[in-house]
């Protein structure tokens, strides 16, 4: 009965939906490329059993990509299925096609859209990246036969409270996947108690990500020959930049007025380096801050022998993360400074960089923890005292570097996670000859 009511309320919702689309697909065109598919309407022919990926948004297809490398290593001639929800995903996942694959999006959860959609491409099974379970796709899967798991499974505490409120349409849907292997032995138990049969804990793709080393090289090049540090505010939220440009204003008419109490307010001026999450915003955070009173360089118009001066840096490019934390001495960690969850600091430890976060990590509870007990992340409670602490870590370098040590001892020491997750899904389906299950290693365990 219930699953009869949300299928109404989807289909019903299905006007709405094209009229977001035509809303984002202004400011971002990806949105307005085959629309029809987002109803299980496709034009182009699909040959059967490909394994497909779905990668919701920009940071899941990028772990999906992991997987992909990784399961391509163990069969080059496997052809893929890569289907997203959002066009910085889809745009992104283009790039991991070769020859036999296909693109396409996810259609709206209803009965229908889901039908035509696995009767058209008929996979031989799919993985969903981190958290992206539909009840009618997961029903639909598992009355057609077709293994759907859910690889680099996540929940945190607050969707977990939501499946229970919901539970007559999450527990059936975590019920019929075939398969789950989460992140963390935390994140396992709450989504056994979510209904799902978790079948491993095998770790976190993300942790496989190697930083261009191009990129990675010219932003440390550039802050070695700067004299003030950088200090970056990575990946910021809406509501954050406000909060953060205010405190900023706020410190420096402390400053220009003499009203500095502490030693840390007296500290030689700091490039401010601030890189918004989402692409669509980056001209509002420019404005911005010019509106505060700070002058602005944005990236977009840097030459490329090196940063221009300016009071506020504005990342605006995509695919250019380890250039800014290269650049950066210190990073304050977007999205955990309002109840966003926060962004992921595991990049930023892969590239060396030390993070000061706030309190709102649940997203990434575990991995926050453990950064922090690595001695690579430091937890404030605003983002006032944020400002503060990066100043200091900035000024002091044998700090900066032991939390540069730490960091990189706790990317390290997380990898391989990618390809455990390729052997236990090639076991499952989609491969030509059985496989052993995946084995763990140290820091991994069947749950």
């Amino acid at each position: 009965m219930m699953r009869a009511l949300y299928s109404l309320a989807m289909a019903a919702a299905q006007p709405l939906l094209r009229r977001k689309l035509r809303r984002r697909g202004r400011d971002e065109p990806g949105y307005l490329e085959g629309i029809e598919e987002r109803f299980g309407i496709y034009a182009a022919p699909a040959a059967p059993n490909a394994l497909w990926v779905h990668a919701v948004s920009l940071g899941e297809t990028r772990a999906a990509a992991l997987l992909v490398e990784a399961l391509r290593a163990r069969e080059p001639g496997l052809r893929l299925l890569l289907t997203h929800g959002t066009a910085t995903g889809r745009a992104e996942g283009a790039r991991l096609l070769q020859p036999g694959d296909a693109q396409a999006w996810l259609p709206w959860d209803t009965p229908a859209a889901v039908e035509r959609f696995l009767e058209h491409f008929r996979p031989c099974a799919g993985v969903l990246i981190e958290t992206e379970v539909w009840p009618n796709l997961a029903q639909a899967c598992a009355r057609r036969g077709v293994p759907l798991t859910l690889a680099n499974a996540r929940l945190s505490e607050a969707s977990l409270r939501k499946a229970r409120r919901l539970a007559a349409l999450s527990q059936p849907a975590y019920a019929a996947l075939a398969a789950v292997w989460a992140q963390t032995e935390a994140d396992a138990q709450r989504l056994r108690e979510a209904g799902a049969r978790v079948s491993g804990v095998l770790g976190n793709l993300k942790f496989d990500a190697r930083p261009d080393p191009a990129l990675l090289a010219q932003g440390r090049a550039w802050r070695a020959g700067r004299e003030s540090p950088v200090v970056m505010f990575a990946s910021s939220r809406e509501g954050e930049e406000a909060e953060f440009l205010r405190v900023l204003r706020t410190d420096r008419e402390r400053l220009r007025g003499g009203q500095a109490r502490r030693a840390t307010d007296l500290m030689a001026p700091v490039q401010w380096l601030l890189v918004p999450r989402h692409p669509q915003r980056f001209d509002e955070v420019a404005s911005m801050a010019a509106a505060a009173g700070f002058t602005v360089a944005r990236r977009s118009a840097w030459a490329q022998e090196s940063p221009p001066a300016a009071d506020i840096w504005i990342g605006d490019s995509l695919g250019e993360m380890p250039l800014y934390y290269g650049l950066a001495d210190v990073a304050l960690l977007g999205g955990s400074f309002e109840r966003l969850g926060g962004q992921n600091l595991i990049e930023a430890a892969a590239c060396g960089c030390p993070v000061v976060m706030g309190p709102h990590t649940f997203n990434f509870a575990e991995a926050a923890a453990a950064a922090e007990g690595r001695g690579a992340a430091l937890r404030v409670r605003s983002l006032a005292d944020a400002v503060r602490e990066a100043r200091a870590i900035a000024a002091d370098a044998p700090r900066r570097e032991a939390m540069r040590t730490g960091a990189a001892a706790f990317a390290e020491g997380h990898r391989g996670a990618a390809d455990r997750f390729a052997q236990a899904l090639l076991a499952l389906a989609c491969s030509p000859a059985p496989r052993a299950e995946a084995s763990p290693r140290s820091g991994a365990s069947t749950a």
